[in-house]
C-alpha cells in the first residue's frame, strides 16, 4: 500500500518508530516570553525545559496550520493522520479542514483523521497499530474501525513532578492544582473518554506514586497478552526504568514500548513527568 501516517510534533516516536513507521511529522509553535520556537527535531527538550524554568509566564501552543497538513496530505496515495484530543487542541479541526482543502483542490482520495482523545506516547501508540493493520493487509475501512476500537479502549494515565503548566494554561483547574501542590499531594491523572485530563488518584511522594499509578493498570483486567504498553519520560530516564521494571513484574504486556518527550509534551509533562498508554 502506498501510505502515509501524518502526525502533528505532540506524537513522541522512539528512533526505532522513526525508522519504520513511514511518517510525516507537522509541527507545533511553542511561545516562551514572546519567543516563538518551531517545536521541529531542531527543538529540544533541554532547551524548552531550561527557557520555562527561567519564566513565570504562561507558555503559549499554537497547532499546525490547515496548510501544514494540506502539504503532507500530497505525499502518498492513501494518508492516515492522529492528531492530539481534540479537547486539548485545535490541531484535529485544522487536519479535517486540510483534507477539505485537499479534496477541492485536487479531488478525492482516502485521508483519514484520528482524534486520539489523548497526546505523547498515546499517538504513538495508535500509529503503531495503524502500521501493524496495514502490513496484515487489512483494507482501509477495517483499519479505520479498528483503529477507532483501540482509541475508545485505551488507557491513558500520568504522574507529574510540577502542575504549573497545566494550570497556567488551563489544562487543570487550578484549584485542584493549587491544592496538590501546597500539600505536597502527587495526583495520578488520566485521559477520560472525551479526552481531557481528570483525577483520579493521589499519593503523598513520588513513589507511591507511581506504585499506584501501576496498580491502576490491573483495575479491569488481569491479562495483557495481546497489548501493548507505552512509557514516556520527560529528562528522566532512571524513573521511566523503575516504572518499566514495576510493569514487567506485575503484568504480562506483550510488549513494553519506553520513548522521551519532544518539545510540546515535554511543556505540559515538565521535567520528570511520566506518562503510560496501553
Amino acid at each position: 500500500m502506498d501510505y502515509k501516517i501524518i502526525v502533528g510534533s505532540s506524537c513522541d516516536f522512539n528512533e526505532d518508530m522513526k525508522k519504520e513507521i513511514n511518517h510525516a511529522t507537522v509541527p507545533f509553535t511553542i511561545s516562551i516570553d514572546n519567543e516563538d520556537l518551531v517545536d521541529d527535531e531542531t527543538l529540544t527538550v533541554k532547551t524548552i525545559i531550561s527557557k520555562m524554568k527561567k519564566s513565570v509566564n504562561s507558555i503559549r501552543t499554537a497547532c499546525p496550520s490547515p496548510n501544514h497538513f494540506l502539504e503532507k496530505y500530497k505525499e502518498a496515495e492513501n494518508i492516515f493522520v492522529v492528531t492530539i484530543s481534540s479537547s486539548l487542541s485545535g490541531t484535529y479541526n485544522s487536519a479535517l479542514t486540510a483534507r477539505d482543502m485537499y479534496f477541492e483542490q485536487f479531488g478525492e482520495k482516502f485521508i483519514h483523521v484520528f482524534d486520539s482523545l489523548s497526546a505523547a506516547i498515546a499517538e504513538a501508540m495508535i500509529v503503531v497499530k495503524i502500521k501493524e493493520l496495514i502490513d496484515e493487509n487489512k483494507p482501509l475501512q477495517e483499519i479505520v474501525e479498528n483503529t477507532e476500537k483501540y482509541i475508545k479502549e485505551m488507557k491513558t494515565v500520568f504522574v507529574l513532578e510540577n502542575l504549573d503548566n497545566l494550570i497556567k494554561n488551563g489544562r487543570m483547574s487550578k484549584l485542584t492544582g493549587m491544592f496538590a501542590q501546597f500539600l505536597h499531594i502527587k495526583p495520578i491523572l488520566a485521559a477520560d473518554s472525551n479526552g481531557e485530563i481528570t483525577l483520579v488518584e493521589k499519593s503523598r511522594g513520588t513513589k507511591k506514586a507511581l506504585k499506584k499509578m501501576v496498580e491502576l493498570i490491573g483495575k479491569e483486567k488481569s491479562d495483557f497478552s495481546d497489548k501493548k504498553i507505552g512509557i514516556i519520560h520527560c529528562n528522566d530516564s532512571e524513573k521511566a526504568n523503575y516504572v518499566r521494571e514495576m510493569i514487567k513484574e506485575k503484568y504480562n504486556f506483550k510488549d513494553i514500548i519506553m520513548t522521551e518527550a519532544n518539545g510540546l509534551s515535554a511543556v505540559y509533562m515538565d521535567d520528570g513527568g511520566i506518562i503510560l498508554s496501553y
